[in-house]
């Protein structure tokens, strides 16, 4: 008998159809033999309409009464997939964050978890029932609120109660048949994976996979949690993302696969004085904005001028609130303007097989310059290779290094509900 937590995102039970779709198969894995744990996600596009009714009657909202609102979802959800399994003769019991056990900070809209005791969770499994939780949400002790995880926070609220519980593995359900090489919505023959080491996924969901969430991944990779990555809507087996290599394996793929990110700004801080001291200054603000940054790039200053440009690229979101705290201290740091780009696109390959072989870099830049692709900023680690296009020129790219690392399929992928979780 094996203990299974299996996550449901907001595709898989946005109408009443796929709520007892996603009921029978979840009591069609318990008479298998396993203790099954769900957790699940609104439904649908619930937590935007949440939102999109807040916005209608407050322009200030207050993060604890949003907080306070958007876990409705969730309950929700837990709520009536625990109906449709009593309804299909099972035995099931719903929970809160709070009921769970799952302890956060204080930080609304974007709490970590610091504690987990799912103490009726446990009880809940010994009596055979099914035990439902819902995602994206915690309680915090030290104020006594509910506080929500963040985006991507179901997955990690999955991956946080599979460590608590000592699970065999933890399934995560969305509308594709697991990890691909690349977003199937671009490029329609990727190729799933059978498997994928979690270094390898850290850096895709780093870089733009949507399919895991980096909070999720790196929980697992911190607590040994084996993922498995699978379609509520097929019988397919997935996508393995091991923490420990499962048996006797070839060699990893050089690449496992190609990401991409429309998401971001280009922000260049335009003739900074060329002296120890100021790249600090800059990157204190950026710091003090509480901003995270993906991309730098520092060209090299003029001998006439000494002055130099840095180049950073961070969240669309980001952008507006880092150049006003930039030109705010403009005349301090001594720079001559600042700039900015939000038609940008970036592109990654990723796969733990880079370390040891040679060539990746040219065959990446010779694709994309065969595909007239220009590069502006480059980004590398032992495992991944980002580059930054144009937004316009970002599919193009994407499907042109994808065919040149010849991981194309020879069938189409499939997408079960077309919203890719």
């Amino acid at each position: 008998m094996a203990l299974i937590v299996q996550k449901f995102g907001g595709s898989s039970v946005s109408d009443a159809e796929k709520i007892k779709h996603v009921a029978a198969r979840i009591l069609e894995a318990q008479a298998q033999g396993n203790d099954i744990c769900v957790v699940v996600s609104a439904m649908g596009d619930t937590t935007d309409d949440l939102v999109d009714l807040a916005d209608s009657v407050s322009s200030k909202r207050e993060n604890r009464e949003m907080d306070m609102l958007l876990t409705a979802g969730e309950r929700i959800s837990m709520s009536l997939l625990a109906m449709a399994i009593q309804e299909q003769g099972g035995k099931a019991k719903s929970f809160t964050g709070y009921q769970a056990g799952i302890s956060t900070d204080s930080d609304h809209g974007s709490a970590r978890i610091s504690k987990i005791e799912p103490v009726r969770v446990r009880e809940a499994l010994n009596a055979g029932e099914i035990a439902i939780v819902a995602g994206f949400q915690g309680f915090s002790f030290e104020t006594g609120d509910v506080t929500t995880l963040g985006r991507g926070g179901s997955d990690t609220t999955a991956v946080a109660l599979a460590s608590a519980l000592n699970a065999d593995v933890c399934e995560i359900y969305s509308d594709v048949d697991g990890v691909y090489t690349a977003d199937p919505r671009i490029v329609p023959r990727a190729r799933k994976l059978a498997q994928i080491d979690i270094e390898s996924m850290l850096e895709l969901s780093s870089s733009g996979a949507k399919i895991l969430y980096i909070r999720a991944v790196e929980f697992a990779r911190r607590h040994g949690v084996p993922l498995r990555v699978r379609s509520t809507f097929s019988v397919d087996s997935g996508t393995l993302v091991y923490t420990t290599k499962p048996g006797e394996e070839m060699e990893e793929p050089v690449v496992s696969g190609v990401t991409t990110d429309d998401t971001q700004s280009k922000i260049t801080i335009i003739g900074l004085p060329d002296i120890p001291g100021k790249a600090a200054e800059v990157f204190q603000i950026v710091a003090e904005a509480g901003v995270n940054i993906d991309m730098i790039v520092q060209n090299s200053s003029s001998q006439d001028t000494q002055l130099s440009d840095i180049s950073i690229t961070l969240p669309h979101s980001e952008r507006p609130k880092i150049v006003e705290a930039l030109r705010a201290k403009q005349a301090e740091v001594g720079f001559e303007g600042v700039s900015y780009d939000d038609e940008i696109g970036k592109l990654s390959i990723v796969g733990a097989g880079m370390k040891t072989s040679s060539g990746v870099s040219a065959k990446l830049f010779g694709a994309l310059a065969r595909a007239g692709i220009n590069i502006e900023m480059i980004s590398t680690s032992e495992i991944r290779v980002s580059v930054i296009t144009r937004a316009s020129q970002l599919k193009d790219a994407t499907r042109a290094v994808h065919t040149a690392f010849e991981l194309d399929a020879a069938d189409t992928a499939i997408i079960y509900a077309g919203t890719g979780r």
